[in-house]
Parts: C-alpha cells; structure tokens; sequence
C-alpha cells in the first residue's frame, strides 16, 4: 500500500478519470453491482455521513467514476481489508467469499485507470542541499581528499521514507554555513596540487589568465554543468581582492573556497520549465540525478561529456550508463546509503542494542560485522545483477571470522567479510541476518511484535496502523510468569478486544523468527522451553520457523517489489512519495517482473520512469514574472 497523502485530486485529473470512465463505453458498473452493497454492509456503520471515523467518508462514492476519482482513498481502503484491518474485530465481518468481492472489485476497478490518460506530474523538485554523505564523495572526486569533514556537520533529517537526501528536511542552520566555509578552506589545503592548478602563470601566461583558465576547469566540474562567461568573470573579481594580500596560490585557492561555499556546488539546481507543463530534465541535469542516485556523487567526465553532446539522454546511451555506473565500485555508496536505511540498521551504531551483563558476546567488532552484512550482500546482489529475491532467501552470505562463529557457521579467518554458502535455508536473506534480529529485539529479549513489525513495514509494505491508547505492556524479559511462557502471555495480551486485530497481523511474521535470539543466534530453546516457531497468518497460510515463513513472502514477491521500488524511488527522487506517483511505481514492479526480478532492472526501471526523467512546469505566476 503506497504511503500516499490523501491530497485533492487537480481538475485535469478529474477530467482525465472521468474521460477514462466515458471511454469504456456501456460497461455494468462493478461498484454498483458488487462492491457498493457489502461496502453499505460493513463499512458505512463507521464510514458514513459527518461523523465518519477518522474522517473518512464512503457515502458519496456511488460508482466506478467516482471510485476512481477518489483513487488515492480507495487504494487505501483496498490495503486495510486486504490485510484484515478492516471491519476491526468486533464489528461484523464479511466472509471469505464476501471479502474476496470486496478485493477483487475494487483490484479491477483500480486496475481499470487508464494510465496513458492521467495527466503526468513529476512531482516537485526543490533546491535540493548535499547530504553529509554526499557533500563527502563529492568533495572525494573533486579534490581527491578522503578526510571526510562534512562529519562534523549537524546531522541530516531522515524524510521521504526515512531517507537522509529528502530535500524537505536537508535545511541550512547558521552553524551548518559556518562549517562549510571553514570544510572548504581545509578540503583546498589538503587536496593534490595538480587537482587545483590545471594551470600556473609564467612568461607567456599571466596570473590573471591563469586563474581564468583553473576557473574554466573547476568551476563546471564543481557545479555540474557549463558555466558563463559572465560567471567566471565574477569568480576572477574575487581572485583579484584576494591577489592584493595574497600570493598566487592563496588567491586561487579563497576564490576556489567561495566556489564551494556557493549555492550552484551546495545545491543540486535545476532550471525551471519554460511552460506550465512538465519538461524533461536537461541532459546536465540527468547526469547529477544520476550520479546522485547511483554513486551518491557527482558526475564523472564521461557523464558530462555525452550531457554537453545532448547524447545521455538517448534512449540507447541511458541504460548502458546506468549498468556501466552500477559496475563501477562507487555504485557501493548506493549499497551503503539506501541499503541501511532501509533496514532500519543504522541505529544500532548510534546506540542501544542488547543489555552487555546478558550479551557479552556482543562487542563493538560483532557489532560492525553485523551492519556489514547486509551492506555486502545488497552490494553483490546489485553489481552481479542477481535476482532480488535473494535479499529474502539468498543460499548464501558474507561473513568475516567473528560473525561466522556467532552463526555457527564453518570457519571464516580474518577481519575482512567474504562470500560464504549457507549449509541450509533458515538464515538466508536479510530476515536472517544479525543487525535486522537485534533491531527488532529488546535488550533482554526478541519481540514477535517487533519482528513481525518490520516485516510487514520494510518487506512487504504494508505497515499496521499505531497502537491504541492506554495499550498494556508486556516484561522486558522472556522469563516465564505463573506458569506461562513468554508466547503464552503473548497471546494473551493479543486476545484483548483492542489488541487483537493489529497482533493478529504483527506477531505471526515474528514468532516465524523465534528460533533466532535477540543478538542472532539460532536456538531451539527459550529459557528450557523448546521455541515455537509456529503462525497462521491472517490469510490463513500456516507455517512453521523460518524456512517456511520466507516461502510465504516469497510467493508475494510482487508486493515486496513494490515496496522496494518505493523506497528506491523515493531514495533516487530525494522527496516522499505522492499518490501521482503511482502509475510510475506499476510501470517500475511491471518492468522489473518481466526481467525475472534482476536487481539491475529495478534501477534502470527507475531511471526511465518519468518523475526520474522530467521536472514540473512553471506555475502561472512564475511565468508571469518571467516574461518581458
């Protein structure tokens, strides 16, 4: 289920469905006909008329038309009766037959949006600053230096599906600009010479053209993209206040720093459309999206010259850059930056994690092995262009010597993670691996609740709504109570009325994960009471331990790609999803299922999707303030 906003749908989009609707001619209205008698049945009690629940109004809904006019709602709708949410226990249910009307109707409803007739929006693209991390590899592949200094500055925001590079939270507080001056000065001191001074004054040159000619060479580089004449001629206004106290090289390099302190090398800047409709990206421009996405960093020589050839942007150069980019070892900074976000890993480096007096065993060293893991392995899947199902049932792993003891796997020697085979299916993929089962524990024990949290939120996509108020809690520990084992008390918190409806979806992906401790280990016991490992899920698949719970999600891998491919997407874009964004999310899962789900395919999809490749059109005030 897309994590929309419920925003009112423009006037070209009503006219668009409504045109789509008319198209199809004298069709029976499936609403009418299926779906709206049992929607009266089950959901108009809570769902209707002014004093609707939460707002959410189903009563004007009354065909086909309007269902799809009010399609970001309804694909809401959909995702909670498809998973049950809805009716909430304790109210009356449909029956399975009924239920099914209800999905179906509405799949096909849905599914009947003809794409090539919705107006397209790209969605927004503000000035968008460098992250920290790509402040850092920017400045790597500019300069040559490798001292890191945007770490020593506030940390970013996390928006956009909790990703650091979303635009609406990269702000620029006053401490940020008084570090990034001093970062420049200091990125300048300690780069390589002749990473500078493309050239030096002498007999047949003098200074004032040899800045000019370093300021041809490094101001484009910097700023991804041609440079004026004009501009450069302002750069060198600056080289010749700072020649009065300076030397040669100190001149050069504080007009170098205010090149680096300037918006055009801070921010990724696109020009606006000419027109109100959406315009492609400049070739320039793709190449920083690009780049950005991929390798975290700006463009290379390769990427700019075809942008000033016009040539990137051609339907054949494109995906041969893209698959040349993932070869290339930066396309790790993808694996580094999105890969632990989306798991959720990362803050295990900050903090937190098991109790040390229960957990000795896990030390800073397991610790950092464990968050290599899957940095490793979604790095190997990506640049071998393996299938993406290997990230929830991969036959193996990367394991250094420490962490293959943890696992109990054969013996591994040295610091350093390497490939090994799995000797059986129960730890492979990312549900098996050390970083994501301490995450989702306690300090002193696992959580099903936790576990089967972050299953449903980071692989399949369908996140449970929060907990109600005044929720009781369970012990901080699995120590058995009057007699009960921890599941047992488990169960019985679940079958309070206002638990049972959300547990009954967030634990059984949980116990699936019971055999693996809270820092990973495999067990078969829990405090001498044999594990169990068993769940029925809402659907009422049953399985046992974790071979059998990851053949279940294997076999909605289409929802997991869907889910992947939102996060990519809202990762590549730097802004959160909107429900526009849609139709390009089912262009991407389509394109990836018929590549038999190669990881390499996920990236091109999203490179050739349209919010990648266009920008929004001016707003009619903006255009007025441009014209003559």
């Amino acid at each position: 289920m897309l994590k929309m906003r419920l925003t009112r749908a423009a006037p070209s989009l009503l006219l668009a469905f409504a045109a789509a609707v008319a198209a199809r001619g004298a069709e029976p209205d499936l609403f009418q006909a299926d779906v709206r008698p049992l929607v009266e049945q089950f959901c108009f009690p809570c769902h209707s008329g002014p004093e609707a629940k939460g707002g959410i109004d189903l009563e004007p809904f009354r065909d086909e038309a309007s269902i799809q006019l009010g399609a970001p709602r309804w694909i809401h709708v959909l995702g909670e009766v498809s998973e049950r949410h809805m009716p909430p226990k304790g109210k009356p249910q449909p029956s399975q037959p009924e239920r099914e009307k209800i999905i179906d109707g509405l799949k096909a409803i849905l599914g009947r949006i003809d794409e090539s007739r919705l107006p397209k929006d790209p969605g927004r693209v503000i000035l968008r600053r460098l992250s920290r991390e790509e402040y850092n590899l920017t400045l790597r592949d500019l300069l040559g230096v490798t001292s890191r200094p945007a770490d020593r500055f506030p940390p970013d925001g996390g928006g956009g599906g909790g990703f650091d590079n979303n635009a609406d939270t990269l702000f620029v507080p006053p401490v940020l600009v008084e570090r990034l001056i001093d970062a420049a000065a200091i990125a300048l001191k300690e780069a390589p010479a002749e990473r500078i001074f493309s050239a030096s004054p002498g007999p047949d040159l003098a200074p004032r053209e040899a800045a000019r000619k370093i300021l041809e060479d490094f101001v484009p580089r910097a700023w991804r993209r041609p440079v004026s004449r004009e501009e450069i001629e302002r750069w060198l206004g600056l080289f010749d206040e700072a020649s009065a106290a300076e030397d040669f090289d100190g001149a050069v390099r504080t007009t170098l720093q205010g090149v680096l302190v300037s918006p055009s090398f801070l921010f990724r800047v696109e020009a606006p459309c000419p027109e109100s409709e959406p315009c492609p990206t400049g070739d320039f421009e793709l190449a920083s999206r690009l780049s950005y996405f991929i390798w975290s960093s700006m463009p290379d020589e390769e990427l700019l010259d075809l942008a000033r050839e016009g040539k990137l942007s051609h339907p054949d150069v494109l995906p041969s850059q893209v698959r040349r980019m993932v070869r290339d070892p930066r396309s790790r900074s993808l694996s580094e930056s999105f890969a632990s976000q989306w798991l959720g890993i990362g803050v295990l480096r900050s903090g937190g994690g098991p109790d040390p007096r229960r957990f000795p065993e896990f030390t800073p060293s397991l610790r950092d092995a464990m968050l290599a893991e899957p940095v490793e392995f979604f790095d190997h899947v990506l640049r071998e262009d393996r299938s993406l199902l290997d990230l929830l049932d991969g036959s193996y792993t990367f394991v250094n010597e420490e962490l293959a003891r943890h696992y109990e796997l054969p013996p591994v020697e040295g610091k350093e993670l390497r490939r090994v085979d799995l000797p059986d299916r129960r730890r492979g993929g990312v549900l098996g691996m050390g970083a994501v089962l301490t995450l989702t524990s306690y300090p002193l024990r696992t959580s099903p609740v936790l576990r089967g949290k972050w299953v449903l939120e980071e692989i399949l996509g369908t996140p449970p709504p929060p907990p109600p108020p005044m929720v009781g809690v369970l012990p901080q520990d699995d120590a058995p109570r009057d007699g009960l084992t921890f599941r047992k008390r488990l169960e019985a918190h679940r079958s309070k009325p206002q638990c049972a409806s959300c547990h009954a979806r967030l634990d059984p992906p949980g116990f699936g994960l019971e055999n693996f401790d809270p820092i990973g280990r495999w067990r078969t016991a829990i405090r001498d009471q044999p594990v169990d490992s068993s769940g029925v899920l809402p659907t009422g698949e049953t399985f046992e331990g974790p071979i059998e719970l990851k053949k279940l999600l294997i076999a909605r891998k289409d929802d997991f790609t869907r889910n992947l491919a939102e996060k990519m997407l809202a990762y590549a874009l730097g802004r959160g999803l909107e429900y526009y964004d849609q139709a390009a999310v089912r262009r991407i899962v389509r394109g990836v299922a018929a590549a038999e789900y190669r990881a390499g395919a996920l990236i091109e999809e999203i490179v050739k999707s349209y919010p990648f490749r266009h920008k929004r059109g001016r707003a009619p005030d903006e255009r007025q303030e441009t014209q003559p």
